[in-house]
């Protein structure tokens, strides 16, 4: 089942509540998708478990700063979790001051948010400061509805891969790793924790498979992508064809950072951001079990190179080129 997308979260002290109230109902009316805590949590959920969901599903988010401070999920809860998205993950932060805050006050934990333009509202009613909001909120969130427009989605099997698409369109790529592992599991009728079988990988549906990669390539500007990786492992010296070449797989490591001064990293080591070397995502140790998310000490050299051979045979069966 497909999770909702917000086009905008908004972090709030609950003192502020009908402010933040009367924000949402403006953005709302204009069509944009807003997560407010007290319309999305329910009874029997766990608050900080939905609030770190909605903020990885969210386009932007806006930091409000009223005159009570920060609310207790807001500083110590939100405010980690949003730095952390807004450097790895190209979140759009949005600082706003409610009436009666001059500036962003200068305690250490909002020194982050000082490095960003903020929106002071004069009074809550401020249209000047409604309409600058929206207008912010919606350079985030235009990328994701022209990609809506024009990205070819293509299933044999029929997956929808608009999440997959919606990941990678804000640049959340740890992720979109993982959803890269999910569908593909579809692909070949398994299920979450399971794996994909060689023999499964060298019959995978093209059109599925070309579909991945293509939105890989495309929202990280043709850094990654299997396409990408393909292109990489045959120019070492790596061939289409299942079998070990002990030259090229070092070399094919070295070049998209899975190996770093001669030893090979594990899952947890993986950047999940744009400034690691071309090729170094998606990581496919899921896909075939070879890792777990963040507690696997296992290298990614002694696993994964039939898994690369038999995926740059079917690319080229499928004639799967990238950009």
């Amino acid at each position: 089942m497909n999770q909702p997308q917000f086009d905008v979260f908004l972090a709030h002290n609950s003192q502020d509540k009908p402010q933040v109230r009367a924000i949402a109902s403006y953005l709302k009316q204009r069509s944009l998708r807003v997560w407010l805590d007290e319309e999305q949590i329910y009874g029997g959920d766990t608050p900080y478990r939905e609030i770190e969901k909605a903020l990885c599903k969210s386009k932007s988010v806006v930091f409000v700063i009223g005159s009570s401070g920060p609310g207790r999920w807001q500083g110590n809860l939100e405010l980690p979790i949003i730095v952390d998205l807004v450097i790895n993950s190209n979140l759009r932060l949005i600082p706003v001051l409610l009436p009666g805050i001059k500036e962003i006050p200068a305690e250490a934990n909002y020194r982050f948010l000082r490095t960003k333009s903020w929106i002071d509202f004069k009074t809550i009613d401020d249209n000047n400061a409604l309409i600058m909001l929206y207008k912010s909120i919606c350079r985030s969130v235009q990328i994701e509805r022209e990609a809506v427009k024009t990205d070819d989605l293509s299933s044999e099997k029929g997956i929808n891969y608009t999440r997959l698409r919606d990941l990678l369109a804000v640049g959340n790529w740890k992720n979109a790793d993982y959803e890269t592992y999910l569908v593909m599991l579809q692909a070949v009728g398994r299920e979450e924790n399971d794996f994909i079988r060689n023999k499964e990988l060298l019959n995978f549906p093209c059109t599925d498979l070309r579909t991945i990669d293509s939105l890989w390539v495309k929202y990280s500007n043709g850094r990654f992508g299997f396409s990408v990786q393909k292109k990489i492992y045959l120019s070492v010296g790596g061939k289409p064809d299942g079998k070990y070449y002990r030259e090229a797989w070092p070399k094919f490591g070295d070049h998209i950072g899975w190996r770093v001064s001669n030893s090979w990293i594990s899952y947890k080591k993986v950047t999940f951001n744009t400034s690691a070397p071309v090729g170094h995502l998606p990581i496919l140790s899921l896909v075939f079990g070879f890792a777990e998310l963040e507690g696997t000490s296992t290298s990614l050299g002694g696993t994964l190179f039939p898994v690369y051979s038999f995926l740059a045979q079917r690319l080229v069966k499928c004639n799967i080129k990238g950009f």
